[in-house]
């Protein structure tokens, strides 16, 4: 829809969907949530409920114990996940049983290297492409070291989705991007997830740099809380990424035990309704 020049095009879920949305003249609602927070049955619950509620795209955080570019909030949900007993097996069966029931919507998987490492990057890829995900997210593996994961995952068909930072020059940002695929994913804040998000000017200047370098559509997450801040990002971007606002979500519904409740999941289906929102007026 933004985006101009020519990308690299897998023609998976992800390309398929930007490629939808671009027809309609509308930026994608992608929601985060971690896989087994607070618990397997409460986090597929509300997986299987987000499309739709309001997702375009759906970014599932694989629980790590060291997730250090994220804040208290997603810090917290990691916890609560291991401590309920989710691995990466039981991620992945996660993302097998939302594929029973919806075969469109794009699954991105986001975390870190090490739980990859140990699972084996190519057992890794392998066994997520059989389960239904369409690209992945290391936040902690940069691009100059990535040689173990990038040729596995685009011989997979996976999209290698790259993180761009207020802080990335331009020389690192044409190196990123050589070894993006489905879309680049723009922090909007120097910071851990969670932080505010206060200079929208800083954000579209951003942007439109990213634009002038690729074609790829562009992702813009970090400090979105609000459907007006939607609403606002989505002027500048493909994808809006909501997360540390809906994890918070989750966290203020669990009883004095950390254990889900009814509110749990409606809560947070009505939460990515009303930040979806504006995106789906805007048709």
């Amino acid at each position: 829809m933004k985006s101009l020049g020519v990308r690299k095009i897998i023609n998976n879920r992800i390309d398929q969907c930007f490629t939808e949305l671009n027809a309609l003249g509308r930026t994608a609602f992608l929601p985060y949530i971690t896989a087994g927070d607070p618990d397997f049955e409460t986090s597929k619950r509300i997986l299987l409920g987000l499309p739709a509620a309001g997702a375009d795209l759906i970014e599932i955080g694989m629980p790590f114990s060291d997730p250090m570019a994220d804040g208290s909030i997603i810090q917290a949900s990691s916890v609560r996940a291991l401590k309920s007993g989710q691995t990466m097996n039981k991620t992945i069966d996660l993302v097998r049983r939302f594929r029973k029931s919806d075969s469109k919507t794009p699954i991105i998987l986001m975390g870190y290297y090490n739980p990859v490492y140990v699972y084996g990057v190519n057992r890794f890829v392998s066994d997520i492409k059989k389960a239904g995900v369409d690209g992945i997210i290391i936040v902690d593996l940069p691009h100059d070291a990535d040689c173990e994961l990038y040729a596995p995952a685009m011989n997979e068909g996976l999209s290698l989705i790259r993180l761009v930072t207020p802080t990335t020059d331009h020389a690192r940002l044409q190196n990123i991007i050589q070894h993006t695929t489905g879309f680049i994913y723009y922090v909007s804040i120097t910071g851990v997830t969670g932080s505010e998000l206060t200079n929208i000017e800083e954000v579209a200047a951003n942007v439109k740099r990213i634009r002038s370098a690729s074609a790829l559509p562009i992702g813009i997450g970090f400090g979105i809380k609000t459907h007006v801040q939607v609403a606002e990002i989505s002027r500048y971007a493909d994808a809006v990424i909501a997360g540390s606002v809906l994890i918070n979500k989750i966290a203020g519904t669990l009883d004095e035990n950390g254990k889900s409740t009814n509110k749990t999941v409606c809560s947070v289906l009505n939460l990515v309704s009303k930040l979806s929102l504006p995106l789906k007026l805007k048709v």
